[in-house]
C-alpha cells in the first residue's frame, strides 16, 4: 500500500521569522494530532532551507525545495543546483510546477534534465503535470498530461522512476473560481497510473505516489484522498496556515 504524502508548497511567501513561526506551528500540531503514517513535506523558499531543515530534524516533517537547475555548477547567476540542495540535506524538490512551466517556459526536455540532476544527487523529485483551462475545454487534457509525463520521465529505468513522486495539477481549477470534482481528479490520476503501467508494468506503477494539486482544502481533502489513485496532495494556499494544513494532513 502506498504511503500518503501531503506536501505544502509555500511558493514565494513568508518572511524568515514568519516561516520559522509557521514551521513551529505545523510541527506542534503534527506532533499532537497526526498519528497516521503520512509523509509531511514543507517545500519552502530557497533562503529558508538551511534554517528550517535543522528545525524539523527528528520530527514527522521533511523539507523540500521548489525547483533546481538542470546544471550542476557554473555561471548561472541566481540558479540553485541539486548538489547545493543535497549539501543542505534537503531530501525533496518540486520540478515542473505549472507556474514554472507558464512563467519560465520550462519544457519537457528541460525538465527531463532537471529530473536527472535531482536523482543524481539523491533528491526525490515531486514531478508536476497538468493542463490549463483551454486544454481542458478542448478535451485534449489527457493527451497533454501523458505527453508531459513521457517527455520528462520515460527515459528513466523502472528502478529509477520508482523514486519519483508525481503530482497532478488541474491548472484550470486553481484560483479560477472553477472546481474540479473528485471524479475528475480520480479520472486523471487513473490516466497517469495507466500510462505508467503501460511503460513500466503494474508492480512499478502501483508503487508510485500520485498527488493531487488542485486547490486542496480541509473541506475537500478527505473525499479527494479517498480516491483509489490519489495518494495525497500538493497543497498551495492552505499550506500557509498551520491549522488548515494540518487538518488536510489528518485527512490522508
Amino acid at each position: 500500500m502506498r504511503t500518503k504524502i501531503v506536501a505544502g508548497n509555500w511558493k514565494m511567501n513568508k518572511t524568515l521569522s514568519e516561516a520559522q513561526a509557521l514551521t513551529t506551528q505545523v510541527l506542534g500540531l503534527c506532533s499532537a494530532e497526526v498519528s497516521a503514517p503520512v509523509k509531511v513535506i514543507l517545500c519552502v523558499p530557497y533562503p529558508y532551507l538551511p534554517v528550517l531543515t535543522p528545525q524539523v530534524k527528528h520530527s514527522k516533517v521533511d523539507i523540500g525545495a521548489q525547483n533546481c537547475s538542470e546544471h550542476d555548477a557554473g555561471a548561472y547567476t541566481g540558479e540553485v543546483s541539486a548538489a547545493m540542495l543535497k549539501s543542505m540535506n534537503v531530501p525533496y524538490v518540486i520540478l515542473g510546477h505549472s507556474e514554472r512551466r507558464q512563467y519560465f517556459h520550462e519544457t519537457g526536455k528541460l525538465l527531463a534534465a532537471k529530473v536527472d540532476r535531482a536523482l543524481a544527487h539523491q533528491l526525490i523529485p515531486i514531478f508536476c503535470c497538468g493542463e490549463s483551462l483551454d486544454i481542458r475545454e478542448k478535451g485534449t487534457h489527457e493527451s497533454l498530461v501523458r505527453q508531459q509525463v513521457e517527455e520528462a520521465l520515460f527515459h528513466l529505468s523502472a528502478e529509477v522512476i520508482s523514486k519519483i513522486v508525481v503530482a497532478y495539477e488541474p491548472v484550470w481549477a486553481i484560483g479560477t473560481g472553477k472546481t474540479a470534482t473528485t471524479q475528475q481528479a480520480q479520472d486523471m490520476h487513473a490516466v497517469i497510473r495507466k500510462q505508467l503501467v503501460g511503460k513500466y508494468g503494474d508492480a512499478v506503477a502501483q508503487a508510485i505516489p500520485i498527488l493531487y494539486g488542485g486547490s486542496v482544502k480541509p473541506d475537500n481533502a478527505k473525499e479527494l484522498f479517498s480516491c483509489p489513485d490519489v495518494d495525497g496532495g500538493l497543497v498551495g494556499g492552505a499550506s500557509l496556515k498551520a491549522r488548515d494544513f494540518v487538518d488536510i494532513v489528518k485527512c490522508a
